[in-house]
């Protein structure tokens, strides 16, 4: 579904630029949490309130859809949260190297056409910067509706040398579901009936096969 275009879009970021990171050089050397993809900034807000002493991180590349999350960063004043206007391939463009302990994945396109699968945000082109991002025994945390994304990233997290945790291919009916943070695409998966995929995939640290 496409985001239809804000007014004035720019000058409402701007009006936000406090909470917007636009370089590494801007961010403190800190470990975050990270949030690929954060749409109108639903779970990022929620999340950044349940963990008020972690730094969080979300990054966006539709402006048109960031603004939305800016501003309730904003109206909440929440100092935990920078945001971030970019692609994931540009990912090392607003961060450095063992900078993250977790990554979410809410949601990702799931670019389902097989010519496009190099596109997906768990194809390991894209899971081996993560590495490089995360810290030793950080983890990428990931929710779908889709089973063919789902079985896919599967493959690349174990292929990348992630261990598996947390699989379920109905989360709601899982024992994860009583601390999920429910997002606006799973609340409409959910209306219709779709079961909700979830795994946390772990790097292991040096020398550790756990």
């Amino acid at each position: 579904m496409r985001m239809r275009k804000k007014k004035r879009c720019a000058e409402r970021l701007e009006a936000c630029s406090d909470y917007i990171i636009n370089h590494s050089s801007e961010l403190e050397k800190k470990p975050y949490v990270l949030e690929i993809g954060c749409g109108k900034g639903g779970f990022i807000v929620e999340a950044a309130q349940r963990e008020p002493d972690i730094p969080f991180l979300a990054m966006e590349r539709v402006p048109d859809v960031l603004v939305v999350a800016a501003e309730k960063v904003k109206a909440l004043g929440l100092s935990n949260v920078k945001l971030i206007l970019g692609d994931a391939s540009r990912l090392f463009d607003f961060i450095g190297e063992g900078e993250i302990t977790r990554i979410y994945l809410n949601f990702s396109d799931p670019w389902p056409k097989k010519k496009h699968y190099k596109r997906r945000l768990t194809y390991r082109g894209f899971l081996e910067q993560y590495k490089r991002a995360l810290v030793p025994g950080g983890e990428i945390r990931m929710k779908t509706d889709n089973s063919t994304l789902f079985e896919f990233s599967l493959e690349e997290f174990s292929a990348c040398g992630f261990k598996l945790h947390s699989l379920t291919r109905d989360l709601h009916a899982s024992e994860f579901a009583a601390d999920n943070i429910i997002t606006e695409y799973e609340e409409n998966f959910l209306s219709k009936g779709e079961t909700i995929k979830h795994v946390v995939a772990v790097l292991p640290k040096s020398g550790s096969g756990n």
